[in-house]
């Protein structure tokens, strides 16, 4: 047993957590209703509780004290002495373990028994109960930690939006199956800054990895008890501790370590975080933190029943961000992976519970403005999931200026648009220039839109030109689970086919899902995996499935098909760095010239002519041309053109006047080499044959003379009725 003394002495009220200072550790935890709370200590393996302590004093709803010669290794965690009054809120039960909302590491994990709940599970009275069995073996320890860290001369990379290329993926899923990174390392920080996923990333070009929750988090009982688990990670039982699973040296120096790697090769990590709920569910649920050190400070609660929780998040509950603590809790929590883990930006999953008030979603609200203007937090990357499942929950671009926003528009119109629906030329020319129509507000620029085809949720790519419908009885819930509407399409035969033709086809749509994503205006978003046809076989919800149906299988990543989609992709995405006009920098309304009578976007139909309004209204519609232009530093005009067939026939394009050297930068069509020049692929009166499903980006630069050059007969556009026509708003 360690040598402390016997009672807690009195200390300040900040900060809030353990804090080892050399000598001993002060402890603060704020707990406000509470009448008591105890510091629990136990031994290193975290089966005795060697101490309680009283907390000595309380200070502004804060409990603090400080224990000499208590030092890192020690397991700690709480008990909260007060009412017990669910129907005013208080869930107050010193019967149970209490984790630390500000524990920096966890030593052990949940071991699911009903002594975990603060009620008598099959009680008459169910929640209203109370139940006075211990729950410490049964729940994780925190642990007092020490924070130093070497990290040398690492600084962030600071990548400028317009040029970043964000990579979705699972610490574990990404290299646990790699034969390349040792077996202990595998699906952990330690193969995460493992050169050989450092170079993989480097040469598919990718600038930021978005890590799936890293938060240490409960695998909740319903699963565990069906022998699944829950993969993702969306249920937070710690906001400052990764979990165990991805330490395979058990020090939180492992991840730093693979953060500093990571940047050392310019490549930033954003961490997805789930702030909106906690694992502690709706009132049936565990009291295993929040619930019972304040569960009516912590959680929104029914006003009219205050027994209830609101469940804006699907989740059984939603932290209460009007309350000052709830607010502090989640910005320490942000500054501190910012400060101590060098973390270069955040997705906040359901972004739109953390910014509701008591009337409603708020983008002026009090988190949102703290986080604004938080010196260490306004300088990171911030990307909000813009919505949740409260009343009005659907919120694509309403965040305030500051933030990016996942683009759910641009996923289901570039979807539709390529499977073949009707209607469809407006809305996909709005996903090419950044989705203006959301975002262009409030000198927000385009990177404001996260644009996405294929995410964590849903189908792969592989899978949404593979399936008519999702696959998901693995997850042992009859395929009832998951989205019904993905807006996908097999291309002739549900699932894997030895058919020539439709894995030529299936492979032309892949490429023409990934030309539009990353030639679009806005920030674009890569799923791992995309990039060389990983499957899940129809499953659109693989939330529990840790095993390979989830795991990035590289040795499809080392196939022929697997190696040319790969390669694909890493040209696409080096084309977008090199021309500013792939990734631009400001909303294109077709109003800026960049020479006399030169504008820098023009939309044009198959015979090289201006459109019209009338003809952004025609349903049937299928082909597109895109020109963007931007004068460069020599004073010529750099041109970015983009033919898009996406019509089940070939068709015959002209390109717009006046006639300039193009060469194919990108090409979805085999047939068609990538940086040859476009006169070679065209008929012998100048025109291009786009194959069916085929998207050309062509690119030139000519003088500004060689743009105004009139036609001997006129100009083509002087036998349409109306100038250049904007992308319907």
């Amino acid at each position: 047993m360690a040598d402390y003394a016997d009672r807690l002495l009195p200390s300040g009220a900040y900060p809030l957590g353990a804090y080892w200072d050399g000598r001993g550790t002060h402890f603060a935890v704020f707990a406000e209703a509470a009448d008591k709370v105890e510091l629990c200590l136990f031994d290193p393996a975290g089966r005795h509780e060697q101490a309680r302590l009283a907390m000595p004093d309380c200070t502004n709803g804060i409990w603090h004290g400080y224990l000499e010669n208590c030092r890192p290794g020690q397991l700690y965690g709480y008990r909260a002495y007060g009412p017990y009054e669910p129907r005013h809120g208080h869930r107050f039960n010193g019967h149970k373990l209490l984790l630390d909302p500000y524990a920096r590491q966890l030593h052990g994990d949940i071991r699911w028994h009903d002594a975990l709940y603060g009620y008598r599970i099959g009680s008459p009275r169910s929640d209203l109960s109370f139940d006075r069995r211990d729950s410490a073996a049964y729940m994780p320890k925190a642990i007092v930690v020490d924070d130093h860290f070497d990290w040398g001369n690492d600084h962030a990379p600071s990548i400028p939006w317009e040029e970043t290329v964000i990579y979705e993926m699972h610490v574990k899923g990404l290299t646990r199956l790699r034969n390349d990174i040792g077996e202990r390392e595998r699906g952990t920080f330690g193969a995460l800054g493992h050169p050989a996923t450092i170079d993989y990333l480097r040469r598919l070009g990718i600038t930021a990895v978005e890590l799936l929750p890293i938060h240490a988090f409960a695998r909740d009982r319903y699963l565990v008890e069906r022998e699944l688990t829950n993969y993702w990670g969306y249920n937070t039982l710690a906001f400052f501790a990764p979990d165990n699973a991805y330490l395979s040296d058990g020090t939180l120096g492992q991840l730093k370590w693979a953060v500093k790697q990571l940047h050392g090769a310019g490549i930033e990590v954003i961490l997805d975080v789930v702030y909106n709920h906690t694992c502690e569910g709706n009132e049936l649920g565990p009291t295993m933190s929040l619930r019972g050190l304040g569960n009516a400070a912590y959680y929104r609660l029914l006003p009219e029943e205050q027994r209830y929780h609101v469940n804006d998040t699907g989740c059984g509950n939603t932290l209460n961000m009007s309350h000052p603590r709830a607010i502090q809790l989640v910005m320490d929590s942000l500054r501190y992976w910012v400060q101590e883990f060098h973390i270069d930006g955040f997705r906040f999953d359901l972004g739109v519970t953390l910014g509701r008030e008591a009337h409603g979603f708020d983008p002026g609200c009090g988190f949102f403005d703290a986080l604004l203007q938080d010196p260490v937090l306004a300088r990171v990357k911030l990307i909000s999931e813009p919505w949740d499942l409260g009343a009005g929950g659907y919120q694509v671009g309403q965040h305030p200026a500051g933030f990016a926003e996942w683009n759910a528009n641009f996923r289901d119109d570039v979807r539709r648009f390529w499977r073949g629906d009707e209607g469809l030329r407006g809305a996909l020319a709005g996903a090419l220039q950044g989705s203006a129509a959301l975002f262009d507000h409030h000198r927000r620029k385009p990177w404001a839109s996260v644009n996405f085809v294929t995410a964590h949720d849903g189908f792969t790519m592989q899978d949404l030109v593979s399936y008519d419908q999702k696959h998901n009885e693995a997850n042992g819930e009859e395929n009832r689970d998951g989205s019904d509407s993905n807006d996908s399409r097999n291309w002739g035969e549900e699932g894997p086919t030895d058919d020539p033709a439709i894995r030529a086809q299936r492979d032309r749509i892949k490429r023409n899902f990934f030309t539009t994503l990353l030639c679009s205006h806005g920030t674009p978003m890569l799923l791992a995996g995309d990039e060389f046809g990983q499957t899940q076989e129809g499953n659109n919800n693989a939330y529990c499935q840790d095993n390979e149906l989830s795991w990035l299988d590289w040795e499809l990543a080392e196939s022929e098909e697997g190696k040319a989609l790969r390669d694909f992709v890493a040209h696409v995405i080096a084309c977008r760095r090199r021309s500013p006009l792939l990734h631009g920098t400001y909303f294109q309304h077709s109003q800026v010239e960049v020479a006399s009578g030169v504008l820098d976007l023009v939309w044009y139909d198959e015979e090289g002519n201006e459109l019209n309004p009338e003809d952004w209204e025609n349903p049937t519609a299928r082909l597109l041309g895109c020109r963007r232009a931007a004068r460069n530093a020599s004073g010529n005009i750099d041109l970015v053109l983009m033919l898009i067939n996406g019509d089940e026939a070939e068709h015959r394009f002209q390109l717009p006047w006046p006639p300039i050297d193009y060469r194919v930068m990108i090409s979805t069509d085999p047939a068609i080499a990538h940086e040859t020049a476009f006169s070679d692929v065209t008929d012998e009166e100048g025109l291009m044959i786009l194959a069916p499903h085929t998207m050309l980006v062509l690119c030139a630069e000519a003088t500004p003379e060689q743009l105004t050059a009139p036609m001997l007969n006129g100009t083509r556009s002087e036998a349409r009725a109306a100038a250049p026509g904007e992308v319907p708003q």
